[in-house]
C-alpha cells in the first residue's frame, strides 16, 4: 500500500483501537483526527484496507481491527521514535546508577522495563563467551579445594569449586593464577581453550595432572551454559489484556515459563539499540502467535552482548515500547561499559 492518506487512516485505527480497546469507525476517525476528508471517504479508505487485509471487521456492525499485517505495516511506517524527555532519561539514570553489582543491574533494567511499558519484561544477562576476561582468581578452600572465579569485562562473576584427590601446593595455584591472566587478561573467554593449550607444559610434571584439571575447569566455566540465565518481570500485566487473547493468557504465561521459550522470543544477536519487532505469528512459538515481542541487543560500545525485550498483546503501544526498548538497552550498554 503506497497511499500516504490510506497509510493516515491506518494509524489512526491502530492508535485508537490501541488506547479504547474498541473496533473503530469512520465516524470516531472524523472526531478524533484531522484527516482532512469526508466521512465517505473515510469509509472508502477503510474498505480498501480492508479488501487488502490491514484490518478487519471482528462482527457485524462493527468498527475496524488493525491485523497482524496492519500493525506491521504501521510499525515498518514509523518514523523516527520520539526520544524520553529529560525527566524520563533522569528517572532512568537515577534508579540504574543505584545498582551495586551486575545482578542487580539486569534485575533493576527488568524492572524498569516492565514499568515503562505496562508489558513483560525479559532481560538476558550479557554473555559469557562474548565477554573478555578481566580477572581469573583462584582461592584455596583447603588441601583438596580450589574455588575458581571468573570475572568478566561486563562485571559477571562465575565461580565453581573443584576437587582435587591429591594435594593443591599453595605456591603451584599462586604461580598458575599468575599464568593464567598474563595469558588471559583481556581475551574473549570464547578463546580460553585454544589460548590455555600448553599451559600445563610450563609446571613439573609431578604438578601437571592437577594443573591440567584446573584448565580444564577454566575452560568448562567460560562455555558452559551459564549464558542461559534470564530475568523476567509484569508477568502479572499481561491480567489487563485479557481481552486480547482468544480464548486465555494462560497459555502465554506458561510458555514465559520455560527458558528454552524466553531466550527464542528474544532471538538471535541484534545490533545494540536496534530495535527489532515481531507481531502475531511472526512469532515461532505456538503459544506466542497472539502476542508482540520488541526486543533489542545490549552491551558496552557497539558490542551486543545479550538481549532484552518486552512481550505483549499485539494490541500494544508499539512507539512507546520500541523508545523504552531502545532506551533501558541504551543505558545497560552504557553501565556495563564502566563495569
Amino acid at each position: 500500500m503506497t497511499d500516504d492518506r490510506r497509510l493516515a487512516v491506518l494509524r489512526a485505527i491502530v492508535q485508537d483501537f490501541v488506547a479504547s480497546e474498541e473496533p473503530v469507525g469512520s465516524k470516531a476517525l472524523v472526531d478524533r483526527h484531522d484527516l482532512g476528508v469526508s466521512s465517505a471517504t473515510i469509509r472508502n479508505d477503510m474498505a480498501a484496507l480492508e479488501d487488502e487485509g490491514y484490518i478487519a471487521q471482528p462482527h457485524t456492525s462493527a468498527g475496524r481491527i488493525p491485523t497482524d499485517k496492519g500493525y506491521r505495516l504501521f510499525v515498518d511506517r514509523l518514523a523516527n521514535l520520539q526520544p524520553l524527555s529529560p525527566a524520563e532519561r533522569r528517572a532512568i539514570q537515577s534508579f540504574l546508577d543505584g545498582a551495586v553489582d551486575l545482578d542487580d543491574v539486569v534485575e533493576r533494567g527488568t524492572r524498569l522495563l516492565s514499568q515503562l511499558t505496562r508489558q513483560v519484561a525479559i532481560v538476558q544477562y550479557p554473555s559469557l563467551g562474548l565477554s573478555r576476561v578481566r580477572h581469573i582468581e583462584l582461592v584455596s578452600l583447603s588441601s583438596h579445594r580450589v574455588l575458581l572465579i571468573l570475572i568478566a569485562d561486563t562485571g559477571r562473576v562465575e565461580q565453581r569449586v573443584i576437587e582435587f584427590p591429591t594435594a593443591v601446593a599453595a605456591e603451584m595455584l599462586a604461580d598458575l593464577r599468575t599464568q593464567l591472566n598474563t595469558v588471559l587478561a583481556e581475551q574473549p573467554f570464547e578463546d580460553i581453550d585454544e589460548l590455555v593449550t600448553g599451559l600445563d607444559r610450563k609446571f613439573p610434571t609431578a604438578e601437571r595432572a592437577l594443573v591440567t584439571r584446573l584448565l580444564s575447569a577454566v575452560g568448562e566455566a567460560a562455555g558452559g551454559q551459564v549464558e542461559e540465565r534470564v530475568v523476567v518481570a509484569g508477568a502479572a500485566n499481561l491480567a489487563r489484556y485479557d481481552r486480547d487473547f482468544p480464548q486465555t493468557v494462560h497459555p502465554v504465561l506458561e510458555a514465559l515459563e520455560e527458558q528454552v521459550v524466553l531466550l527464542r522470543l528474544l532471538g538471535e544477536a541484534t545490533a545494540v539499540e536496534q530495535v527489532h519487532v515481531r507481531i502475531g505469528r511472526e512469532n515461532d512459538v505456538a503459544d506466542m502467535t497472539t502476542t508482540s515481542v520488541v526486543t533489542s541487543g545490549y552491551g558496552p560500545g557497539d558490542r551486543a552482548l545479550a538481549h532484552l525485550g518486552v512481550v505483549g498483546p499485539t494490541r500494544m503501544d508499539y512507539p512507546t515500547s520500541m523508545t523504552a526498548v531502545r532506551a533501558v538497552a541504551r543505558y545497560l550498554g552504557r553501565i556495563l561499559s564502566e563495569q
